[in-house]
């Protein structure tokens, strides 16, 4: 509930600010959208590390419902806060900025799109982690682990350098 409190609270703070700023908001909106993007981010790269160690702690020990709270708070309050606010903002600055205009953007899209994705399965592994039936060992949670940040690095290079 929070999550979405704070969500409506900065929608709403941004239709001010729109309102104020005019033109003036874009830069608004792509310092809110890199904000947004750095939490998921940071919630991307440690979700899977939990679970790399969560995979590996017996079901029903203390340390395993530490695990519990610690990943299902993450991705309430954190990762799926965040993912909302990064597409928010993200669709409006690629229709404002760029209208939807070159390669660079589309294929970034497609990046962010298979980024979502990843959120979706690893909110789906946060639910069977609580509710004790995983089933993948703590090396494919590894793997698992360094697929935002190769999406990362290609998101950044098609932002940065735009390629085409």
């Amino acid at each position: 509930m929070r999550a979405i409190v704070s969500i409506v609270v900065l929608v709403v703070g941004a239709a001010l600010l729109f309102a104020v700023a005019g033109d003036g908001f874009y830069p608004w909106a792509k310092a809110i959208h890199v904000m947004a993007v750095i939490s998921w981010m940071a919630g991307m790269f440690y979700l899977p590390r939990l679970f790399v160690y969560h995979a590996d702690t017996g079901t029903g020990t203390p340390q395993s419902e530490t695990f519990k709270i610690m990943e299902r708070r993450l991705l309430r309050a954190i990762i799926n806060p965040a993912m909302i606010v990064t597409w928010i903002f993200g669709l409006w600055l690629a229709w404002y900025g760029f209208a939807f205009s070159g390669g660079w953007l589309h294929a970034k899209i497609t990046l962010v799109l298979i980024l979502s994705a990843l959120h979706g399965y690893l909110t789906t592994a946060q639910r069977r982690f609580e509710e004790d039936r995983n089933v993948h060992p703590s090396r494919h949670w590894r793997i698992v682990n360094e697929i935002p940040t190769v999406l990362m690095v290609l998101i950044v290079i098609l932002v940065i350098v735009k390629p085409f």
